[in-house]
């Protein structure tokens, strides 16, 4: 299929601008943060400019931006947020009230380390202290992509049989301050994929309703209850979107993409923007001989247990790469991949390592350290040893 649109090259941050334009959003909330601040000062001018008909609210920090997304989105109207780092923290107490309302906001948050030492710089700490939040979220791993998964995430959260909010992760400044060529489609385009948004229960003095009522024992549990089943409900939904995305403007995404993964048996699994430097590295690895790999979760939330499941069914070795640190556990992702394979066949054997935090690069070299590193792992464990994750990169 013909690719549609024109070429431009666009940094990342304007490159979500764009996408929140063409989806018309009627409210953005937001408090500038390092490295999200070009995002809101792109659609503040946007929006003084004329070229975006919607309201900007300037609010004195995240929770507040948070707060104001809950309210203009429960009256109706298509919002929109991003964050990064410690104000997506300052933001947390707030995150948990539009899942649990079924408010379709979008946010995007440009990911960054969390203090301390304080650190504006990339790794994906800040998300994987909001994995739990209920929202539907996906990962980027270049500027089109986050382009293309805003709009997707506008068109699933505001679908009548998902009402989540939705976030997409794109990595600071790899990604937030890079200009990269990519393709826009024409705003009638988007207008055709992302219909007019309108909440089923929206607030309404002529209709009036409740939304997040005090819920004493003899409710609670069974509205988290209804909570869980109807969020992971949405993954086909997602996956629909997707394909329609995909057949629309050529471009088609997955929750779990695969890269020379036919003969794999080894295979590297990666989130956000270093993926592209892994498929370099899996290039090299088999021109050297190794039958290597790649996996990358495209989403996060809810977790793509049965994609995965297939992805890895014939691989013997997963070596997982976390950009986060669970302090006393190791890897947060290879901590969840462990759980989705727990109840599977013994194979693959998982060994995780932590890379990349507060932005150090990890080259070709690194992941093909990982590799090589977790093959003498394996043998550890085959011998019966404890292996414990390793950080790569580190200056001992």
């Amino acid at each position: 299929m013909k690719i549609k649109g024109k070429i431009e090259g666009l940094e990342g941050s304007f490159a979500v601008a764009e996408a929140v334009r063409m989806a018309n959003a009627d409210v953005i909330s937001a408090y500038p943060i390092t490295p999200q601040t070009h995002i809101v000062e792109r659609l503040s001018e946007m929006v003084a400019d004329g070229e975006l008909d919607a309201e900007f609210i300037c609010v004195e920090s995240e929770h507040s931006a948070m707060s104001a997304c809950v309210g203009a989105s429960a009256a109706g109207a298509r919002v929109f947020t991003c964050s990064a780092g410690q104000g997506l923290e300052l933001m947390h107490e707030v995150l948990y009230i539009p899942s649990s309302m079924r408010l379709p906001v979008v946010a995007v948050v440009a990911n960054r380390a969390l203090s301390a030492p304080l650190s504006v710089w990339c790794d994906h700490s800040d998300v994987m202290a909001i994995r739990d939040i209920g929202w539907i979220q996906m990962f980027a791993e270049n500027n089109q992509q986050a382009f293309d998964l805003t709009l997707c995430a506008y068109r699933v959260a505001e679908d009548k049989e998902v009402l989540f909010p939705a976030m997409v992760h794109l990595d600071g400044f790899y990604l937030s301050h890079v200009i990269e060529d990519m393709v826009l489609p024409a705003d009638e385009e988007v207008a055709g994929f992302i219909p007019e948004y309108e909440h089923p229960f929206v607030l309404d003095p002529d209709r009036p309703v409740s939304m997040g009522c005090y819920g004493p024992p003899f409710i609670y549990p069974e509205t988290k209850k209804a909570q869980e089943v109807a969020f992971a409900n949405t993954r086909p939904k997602i996956v629909e979107t997707w394909k329609e995305f995909g057949d629309t403007f050529g471009r088609y995404y997955s929750p779990v993409e695969k890269y020379r993964m036919e003969d794999a048996r080894i295979a590297l699994l990666t989130m956000g923007s270093c993926g592209e430097t892994a498929m370099l590295a899996v290039d090299e690895m088999r021109e050297e001989g190794e039958d290597v790999g790649l996996i990358r979760l495209r989403l996060w939330r809810p977790f793509p247990f049965m994609e995965f499941r297939d992805a890895v069914k014939d691989v013997e070795l997963l070596v997982v790469l976390d950009r986060a640190i669970s302090f006393g556990m190791g890897g947060p992702v290879c901590s969840e991949v462990k759980s989705a394979l727990y109840d599977q066949r013994k194979k693959p054997d998982i060994v995780g390592f932590i890379g990349g935090l507060g932005g150090r690069d990890i080259p070709i070299e690194g992941f093909k350290y990982m590799v090589s590193r977790a093959l003498e792992k394996v043998k550890a464990i085959e011998r019966g040893e404890e292996i414990e994750t390793e950080m790569i990169g580190i200056r001992e």
